[in-house]
């Protein structure tokens, strides 16, 4: 298959920065999410790879090879789009097989390969039928289809389960991991939708303002966010973010709050901090609720998701409102003050200044 390499790969319209300068590359084989809120850049980037859109300046190389200035059509690349882009007056057969009829290609490959993937995506019934009769699922497997039937070096797929509703978007998903790890084809994926990011990457590319925030695989983005901007973005609901001040071992937090800092952060915190402003950072599933915890809230709501609770926690007052993961048995009513502790290993610091995550100088046990 492929590697695709971005070297210093920017875009500019006008002077307006889509995608400041980023270095990322793909690997063989490899399924890279681009994740980001809505103008981010992570559309763009694909199109650039795509040869859609021009490189204002940088090096894109496919297999090693300069495909920088190279057409679309020239770079063997299939891409995934959001709308199906089926053609209306061809057959679910003429739709798949019209890219192997547009190479050239002989007819008995052209039945060979059309019958694989057919196969492949479980769509034999739909043959003969035109995409209106399609269900959208069905229509997101013609498109599937018709980019496998190229066997491409490279996939490239563009929010294509942004127009499915929820239950197809979740077949879909699964669908799509399963061809990528039977075709084993370097797949790069665009979505807005962290869950899909998390379900389906190898590594997840997380963009912002045209900027690469970080790149790594769905646990470093989640149990270790390089910013405060990937610890709100990452995680549904984000990283509970408390900002507080540190001093010998103790973060002092509102409302009377105090925190003994876990001994493997204490000299990280003692050097890069000193004494000073810090943010503790933590998942709703790293608190610890119920006995005599160090840190105090009340209950302000809950939410029952079937196997836990979620608990929205007035942190100092109403001035604040943190997420703590419950068990489903645990019932709290509303006003309720509960204590919680967290759990040493999840927590997390950053740096207020640089909003930049802060690392423990010894390896956690």
């Amino acid at each position: 298959m492929a590697t695709i390499e971005l070297h210093q790969v920017e875009k500019k319209f006008g002077e307006v920065y889509a995608v400041r300068p980023i270095d990322l590359t793909m690997h063989d084989g490899e399924f890279v999410v681009l994740l980001g809120p809505s103008g981010c850049g992570k559309t763009t980037t694909l199109r650039m790879i795509a040869g859609l859109e021009t490189v204002t300046s940088g090096t894109i190389l496919l297999n090693g090879q300069d495909v920088t200035q190279q057409r679309a059509r020239d770079r063997d690349i299939a891409m995934v789009f959001q709308f199906f882009a089926l053609y209306p007056h061809m057959t679910v057969r003429q739709n798949i097989a019209f890219p192997l009829q547009a190479q050239g290609e002989s007819r008995e490959t052209i039945d060979r390969r059309v019958s694989e993937v057919v196969r492949l995506l479980e769509i034999e019934p739909l043959l003969n039928l035109r995409p209106k009769s399609l269900s959208g699922g069905d229509r997101q497997r013609v498109a599937l289809a018709r980019a496998l039937v190229r066997r491409p070096t490279a996939f490239l797929m563009d929010e294509p389960l942004g127009a499915l509703d929820a239950e197809f978007r979740e077949t879909m998903r699964a669908e799509i991991k399963r061809l990528h790890l039977a075709q084993n084809a370097t797949t790069v994926y665009v979505t807005h939708d962290q869950v899909e990011a998390m379900a389906m990457g190898d590594r997840i590319v997380v963009m912002s303002q045209g900027e690469i925030q970080q790149v790594g695989t769905p646990a470093e983005v989640y149990y270790d966010p390089a910013n405060l901007f990937v610890a709100r973005f990452i995680g549904s609901p984000g990283m509970n973010l408390l900002t507080g001040r540190y001093a010998a071992g103790v973060v002092s937090l509102p409302g009377e709050n105090r925190y003994q800092v876990p001994a493997h952060w204490q000299a990280a915190l003692d050097k890069q901090i000193g004494e000073g402003e810090v943010i503790l950072g933590f998942r709703p599933e790293a608190t610890l609720v119920g006995g005599s915890g160090q840190l105090a809230a009340e209950v302000y709501t809950d939410d029952l998701h079937g196997s836990y609770t979620m608990l929205h926690l007035a942190f100092n007052g109403d001035d604040q409102i943190i997420h703590a993961r419950a068990g489903r048995s645990q019932i709290y009513p509303i006003g309720t003050p509960i204590r919680f502790d967290l759990d040493q290993e999840m927590v997390r610091f950053f740096d207020p200044k640089t909003e930049m995550a802060l690392k423990p100088e010894v390896a956690r046990g």
